[in-house]
């Protein structure tokens, strides 16, 4: 093996001299689905460990049209959704042969310098995944035209310079609600998150129109300031405390996993409540989490795989507008409801 001087001065023609071929070939082996037979790749890469040599992908960029690399801007890490999400993701991408640069933005002032620090970047597409994008932020974006593709996944946009690529939000929450209604569940408490002006849900809407149209009333409902189950157990807590057992809701049908968790974890520990038997409890995503023995959450699962292939397929072709697209998922019933 070459040592650490000599790999930096190795350079494809050295590989093609030993391995007997050309340089063109010697390029072709180290691309995923290049025309090369696995004969002449073998001693490609026999000849390219022996020199100690690898290619420089960044000049390889330079030369082409693309990078492959897209950057993906995350928020709300105590959501556990948000690192299925990311694995996914990275998978996909990965085996399609793209890179990744991950920016974590810690709260909403950073999704403006995260976005320009992206846009700065030579990547062929950004993802985000969160809630801090509002549409100030995205027409800014868009006002400096650097941005090949803009991707919103797992959250609609209404912003059209954006591709959304979703779970169909209002198509799962009427399924949830005539599960509720179907169980005969009479006093729903909706517990919803972050209230955002893009890039944001429908299920609390949802679900109360759904309510409405099926009992005549209104569902009660609160809201948590991030998806987080810390947060959401004091919510739960604070409302549900002094209420006397008549006026405790029978349900809590949760925007998301995260608020569930906290939910079950309040009604059990805090209030000493039973769950199902006092208050039952809906989720949605199907975290890792939710089939725990401490949760046994039923719950809305999203298509994430599909999704994330699909959001792939996006960044390979050439167009970029007509790309919005929402996915169906699944109830998955367990004990909590």
């Amino acid at each position: 093996m070459a040592d650490g001087n000599q790999t930096q001065n190795v350079t494809a023609d050295d590989v093609a001299l030993a391995a007997g071929v050309s340089r063109w070939t010697v390029n072709r082996a180290f691309k995923k689905d290049a025309s090369i037979s696995p004969k002449t790749r073998a001693k490609v890469m026999a000849a390219a460990e022996t020199l100690g040599y690898v290619p420089d992908l960044h000049a390889a960029a330079l030369a082409s049209a693309r990078s492959h690399l897209v950057a993906l801007l995350i928020d709300d890490f105590a959501n556990p959704h948000k690192l299925v999400m990311l694995e996914r993701l990275t998978r996909a991408l990965r085996s399609h042969g793209w890179d990744t640069l991950l920016v974590n933005t810690l709260d909403p002032d950073d999704a403006a310098p995260a976005l320009l620090n992206a846009s700065q970047r030579r990547v062929d597409a950004t993802i985000l995944i969160g809630l801090q994008f509002d549409d100030e932020v995205l027409n800014a974006a868009h006002m400096a035209r650097r941005f090949k593709k803009l991707i919103i996944f797992a959250r609609s946009s209404e912003d059209p310079n954006t591709i959304s690529i979703c779970v169909d939000d209002e198509a799962a929450t009427r399924d949830i609600a005539r599960y509720v209604l179907e169980r005969g569940y009479k006093r729903p408490l909706y517990l919803a998150g972050p209230r955002t002006t893009s890039a944001h849900l429908l299920r609390k809407e949802t679900f109360s129109r759904a309510w409405k149209d099926g009992t005549g009333t209104e569902p009660l409902s609160v809201a948590v300031s991030a998806y987080d189950p810390h947060l959401s157990s004091e919510i739960v807590y604070d409302t549900l405390r002094d209420r006397p057992a008549a006026d405790l809701p029978d349900i809590i049908v949760c925007e998301n996993d995260a608020l569930a968790m906290g939910a079950i974890d309040t009604i059990r520990h805090r209030l000493k409540l039973q769950v199902p038997g006092d208050i039952a409890v809906i989720g949605f995503d199907d975290v890792p989490q939710a089939a725990s023995p401490n949760y046994r959450l039923t719950t809305y699962r999203q298509p994430l795989t599909e999704m994330a292939d699909y959001l792939v397929d996006v960044l390979e072709r050439a167009e970029s507008s007509n790309l919005d697209r929402t996915f169906l998922g699944k109830m998955v019933i367990r004990e909590s409801a």
